[in-house]
């Protein structure tokens, strides 16, 4: 009993209700991770998380900067920068187009792809999915939960929980304890940043970044209007402000864009030396970005690589993929059309942006609050001016959203690598919570304990759709199927050696769980096909998903012969193969005739010769070098150049 007594005694008097407080808190925390991970964990679904997580597993069993994922818009590229090399004639086209080894990557900045690459070293990443079942890997004997996904959501959310702490502290230099604990749990329970933090993207990772250029920012106009510690801590933190805008454009090219408001609110706000302040914040920028912008000038030509052209991606000379799969992009039109191209782009997506996106900032619907609270004063000085920043920080991300806007935001809505406007997400969320409590504070209640009901009811309704993720349902599942299915592709990667070509229309989910070399389906099969397959690299392996198999009949199919489905047609001839004994045996011995070029398919409407290929026109082989048929139809489509995997 005395025991007992002394513990309760702790707890009334001695301050220990506090640490009661923080430890049930904790553990409230700690619930909600658990189940969130149980309920709403997917693996990743997205190609620019793959595409950066197979490029980070390259990084880390140093073989460099290369990825497994090939562009044949990247193999141009290289191919016209080295085509200019003294030496370029001797060169076959596979050492041209650098697709002979593992390509260097020019789609793809590198902070996130080196931050993980540090996290596979660390930490025991499995990447081949064993054949017995596991638990929590899998569930009932099938494969659940990729294990490297799993991890490297982890690793985001613990970057969104360090994200939430500091934005806490941001939140109390701006106003009181409750706006910033209100902002705080609001922020930790808005579902959407759950999502990205589960989506192995990089935008996690640039939230954190702009917090922290933030505090720069709220630390540099303090000191200028106060001078405490001193000039050289001043232009410091425009240093620091420089070099973390320089680090978040190395994470996402887009987010590079801001250093445009860091420099012009130090124009604004910095006081006397205002000027040397931005010029210090555009130094330490450009010493971060310069050498990245260097290197890829030296491998390709391009300052940006394949991303720097994505502002004439989806638009109507390039829809949907089809600059990031063409061997020979036609940029042949004039500055009126280049002009109409751009203007076209970013009023038509800004729309869609304003109608859509801009009343949901802040995660969730306080966005509105933000907006009216913009008639508002505040007597803090640093908020008022943070807020102008913040604006302008809007208006830069809105304009590079839309014009850098490519097809993957549609086909993974809406969780996506292009929504930077999100990263703005928290300031918004501060300030509409500010402005809740401006107007809770103008409400007569005749009961003081009817505020904490209002602000209960606010933070519930405002986190419904996280308290609905964590609810269980049967129909979740964290497969990302269709079309990735970890297992599947993995089966299809065995039949190719380690160093050989595959090609698939996911190709960026076979460079990350097949571990294989894979090109992405080319749009036609002659020439595109011929050209890789006999002038640069043999292709093993044809993998083809629902993305193939259920595309549209008459706009793939019909109109463009000399594309793929018309193959899969040719495929089903072979379904009734049996074996001597009558029994449905796999794989399926085929022979697929490619169907030669014509007059037709090879001229264009002025009768003038199209050069789609790299090398020569002409078809090189009658028949398609896969020769078996593997098991996986109707699911997806497995052609092979062998009959067993490569290991057997």
């Amino acid at each position: 009993m005395p025991i007992l007594q002394e513990f309760i005694h702790k707890l009334e008097v001695a301050g220990g209700m506090r640490y009661l407080k923080i430890g049930l808190a904790v553990l409230a925390i700690l619930g909600v991770i658990t189940l969130y991970n149980i309920q709403s964990f997917k693996n990743m679904a997205t190609q620019e998380a793959m595409d950066s997580a197979q490029l980070a597993r390259n990084i880390a069993e140093r073989k460099g900067y290369t990825t497994s994922f090939v562009r044949p818009f990247s193999m141009y590229l290289f191919k016209r920068h080295n085509e200019m090399a003294p030496n370029a004639v001797d060169k076959r086209l596979a050492d041209l187009t650098e697709i002979k080894n593992l390509q260097p990557d020019l789609s793809n900045p590198p902070v996130y792809p080196i931050v993980l690459a540090g996290l596979m070293k660390v930490l025991p990443f499995d990447y081949v999915i064993s054949a017995k079942p596991k638990i929590f890997w899998s569930s009932k004997g099938e494969f659940w939960r990729y294990q490297p996904d799993f991890l490297i959501s982890v690793f985001n959310q613990l970057l969104f929980f360090g994200a939430i702490v500091a934005f806490y502290y941001l939140a109390k230099r701006f106003f009181d304890a409750r706006v910033a604990l209100t902002s705080a749990v609001l922020l930790f329970g808005a579902e959407v940043f759950w999502r990205f933090s589960v989506s192995g993207l990089s935008t996690i990772l640039l939230f954190l970044i702009f917090i922290g250029v933030v505090w720069c920012l709220v630390l540099a106009e303090e000191e200028g209007r106060e001078m405490k510690r001193g000039m050289a801590v001043l232009v410091g933190l425009a240093v620091a402000a420089g070099l973390l805008t320089g680090m978040g454009g190395l994470t996402r090219y887009s987010f590079g864009w801001l250093i445009l408001p860091v420099l012009v609110f130090f124009a604004l706000f910095g006081g006397q030396s205002r000027w040397l302040l931005a010029l210090a914040a555009l130094v330490a920028f450009a010493v971060v970005f310069t050498p990245w912008v260097v290197r890829n000038e030296l491998i390709s030509g391009t300052p940006f690589g394949t991303a720097g052209y994505s502002i004439f991606a989806t638009t109507g000379v390039f829809p949907e993929y089809k600059l990031e799969r063409s061997f020979v992009p036609d940029f042949a039109f004039g500055g009126n059309i280049w002009m109409k191209i751009f203007t076209q782009k970013l009023l038509g997506n800004s729309k869609d942006i304003l109608q859509n996106e801009f009343p949901r900032l802040g995660g969730n619907w306080i966005g509105a609050f933000f907006l009216v609270g913009l008639l508002v004063g505040f007597a803090n000085v640093t908020a008022s001016r943070i807020r102008y920043f913040l604006l302008m920080c809007l208006a830069v991300l809105l304009a590079a959203q839309a014009l850098g806007h490519p097809q993957l935001s549609e086909d993974s809505e809406p969780i996506n690598p292009a929504k930077i406007l999100l990263l703005a997400s928290p300031l918004v969320l501060l300030y509409g919570v500010s402005f809740f409590y401006l107007l809770l504070d103008q409400i007569y209640l005749p009961i003081r304990e009817l505020r904490y009901v209002i602000i209960g009811a606010f933070c519930v309704i405002a986190c419904l759709p996280m308290l609905f993720a964590l609810l269980p349902s049967r129909t979740r599942t964290p497969l990302s199927y269709p079309p990735n299915h970890p297992p599947s592709i993995q089966r299809a990667a065995n039949y190719a050696k380690p160093d050989e070509l595959t090609m698939s229309d996911v190709p960026w989910a076979m460079a990350w769980y097949g571990q294989r070399q894979c090109v992405w389906l080319t749009p036609k099969i002659q020439p595109d096909f011929s050209d890789i397959n006999d002038l640069q690299k043999p292709v093993n392996v044809l993998y083809l998903t629902s993305i193939t198999l259920d595309s549209r009949i008459i706009t793939d199919w019909l109109r463009v012969p000399e594309s793929w489905p018309p193959i899969i047609f040719e495929t089903m001839q072979f379904i009734t193969q049996r074996d001597a004994n009558g029994q449905d045996a796999w794989p399926k011995h085929v022979d697929l005739k490619i169907r030669p070029l014509n007059e037709s398919s090879q001229s264009g409407a002025d009768g003038k010769t199209l050069n789609y290929n790299l090398g020569a026109q002409g078809p090189r082989i009658a028949y398609l070098p896969f020769h078996y048929w593997q098991r996986g139809w109707p699911e997806f489509i497995v052609l092979t150049t062998r009959g067993n995997p490569a290991n057997e």
